[in-house]
């Protein structure tokens, strides 16, 4: 059982490195930076030019890896993947970067996002007698790539990218490049940085940072770039069409420190709270937040308010993934692990507790309990986006359509099931024009819609119970 199964699940954290010695270090040091987009798994790989190493292991990054580890896999290039499942099962066969063998060499790959068409790639893959020993989408693809006709590694990479559906962020790693490619809708974050006259891909800033990278810019929507002894070269990948960033990077996924889609997080999720507080305000004494995703909308939406920002929740930072309750009784000791109340802080308190999203409503029903048991005189919820009503298809771990509350329940349905004095949400509008538009971007909103940008075939719909 998830400790937290109030918000959307992580998907994939991925790094790049080439050019720069030891570069299996600062893949390690980029994917631990990016453990919160992906705990299941973690794996490395490496080249030195004359062959691919690597190394992976079910758990986070410091557990898989190690001094001794680390130093099995050397060069100046390297890849990095952590993992959580949002197509294929969770096990050790799935665990990136997904590493082959074909005509031109070896190659491996890290994904993050969800392709819409895998299923019937796989089917047709399988018919002309591929054999796959994952059920991951890294894996469909560099059966399309093995299978191009392409000359070069790069245009067998083009070959197969353009036959793929959805969202994916890809870093490819051969004995020789590094390969980054981003899909036409750029739904995931990759950005392109730059240290001691070598090259780094990640999913979020926060991971340069780490490293000590510089930023330079995003892997553009529809671009793919390689990085080899000749230097960076840039390709299209398709005609550009509109952009459609995931708003939900914004909202819950990305760290506040990171900057992606060319803003920072912390300053989008500040104006998601202060909106919030224009929309919606409350008399109250205090502000809280459900640490730690929504700390940033929290102090905004005080910004905005009469009431003050307070500490009133404390999160165990060590706590694992899995629980074993010892008595079945203890329903809530999932949240009890997690959270704490600061008694005196909560008190005889109005409360406003500000989350960034409710998906099945669980956890913080459970909260909402301990703040009253605290003492608390009133608690009203503010959520920093619409209702969530719709599942995701392009590399979000929602649900399905019958466990999300929202799709189920009117707010004033969940307002008494959370048991709570009053409940509201941020519009739409007022969601959207908290986001950078500042290049022209704009921004997928499915979950809440139903407004899917890229058409979802039959079979993944089935997988989920939705059609």
């Amino acid at each position: 059982m998830y400790i937290d199964d109030d918000h959307p699940k992580e998907f994939c954290g991925i790094v790049g490195v080439y050019g720069i010695p030891e570069a299996a270090i600062l893949a390690y040091l980029g994917i631990y930076s990016l453990q919160h987009r992906g705990q299941e798994s973690a794996g490395i790989a490496s080249s030195d030019g004359t062959q691919v190493y690597k190394h992976l292991g079910m758990g986070l990054v410091s557990d898989v890896f190690n001094e001794q580890t680390l130093s099995q896999l050397p060069g100046h290039i390297a890849v990095g993947h952590n993992r959580y499942s949002t197509t294929g099962s969770s096990n050790e066969q799935n665990i990136g970067p997904i590493v082959v063998n074909h005509l031109l060499g070896t190659i491996g790959v890290a994904h993050n996002g969800n392709l819409v068409n895998s299923f019937s790639l796989r089917h047709q893959l399988g018919k002309r007698g591929s054999i796959f020993q994952t059920t991951t989408d890294s894996e469909v693809i560099l059966h399309l790539v093995a299978k191009s006709e392409g000359e070069t590694i790069e245009d067998k990479i083009l070959d197969a990218v353009r036959r793929i559906r959805g969202a994916f962020s890809l870093v490819f790693i051969t004995k020789n490049k590094v390969i980054a490619v981003r899909d036409p809708h750029g739904f995931r974050p990759l950005a392109l940085g730059t240290k001691e006259g070598g090259y780094v891909f990640a999913s979020e800033t926060s991971a340069f940072d780490l490293i000590g990278a510089t930023y330079v810019r995003d892997v553009k929507c529809g671009e793919m770039i390689v990085v080899d002894e000749k230097g960076m070269k840039s390709y299209e990948v398709q005609e550009k069409i509109e952009p459609r960033h995931c708003v939900f990077e914004f909202i819950y996924f990305s760290r506040p420190d990171s900057q992606i889609f060319n803003e920072y997080v912390d300053k989008t999720r500040r104006k998601l709270g202060k909106n919030l507080a224009i929309e919606n305000p409350c008399e109250a004494d205090i502000v809280i937040s459900v640490p730690d995703s929504s700390n940033t909308a929290a102090l905004g939406y005080a910004a905005r308010s009469n009431a003050k920002f307070e500490i009133g929740l404390i999160r165990n930072h060590y706590v694992g993934r899995t629980f074993i309750h010892p008595k079945q009784q203890l329903r809530d000791m999932n949240v009890r692990i997690k959270f704490n109340t600061v008694g005196g802080v909560i008190k005889d308190r109005r409360i406003i507790i500000v989350d960034d999203s409710i998906v099945r409503g669980t956890t913080l029903r459970a909260l909402v309990k301990r703040l009253r048991d605290a003492g608390a005189k009133e608690v009203h919820v503010r959520v920093s986006s619409p209702p969530i009503r719709f599942p995701c298809f392009y590399g979000m771990d929602f649900p399905t359509k019958e466990e999300l509350i929202a799709s189920q329940k009117e707010i004033e349905e969940i307002r008494a099931y959370l048991g709570v004095d009053s409940l509201k949400y941020l519009s739409m509008e007022a969601m959207l024009n908290a986001m950078p538009k500042e290049n022209g971007q704009s921004y997928c909103t499915a979950c809440f819609s139903g407004d899917y940008p890229i058409e979802i075939e039959e079979e993944q719909k089935k997988e989920r119970n939705e059609c």
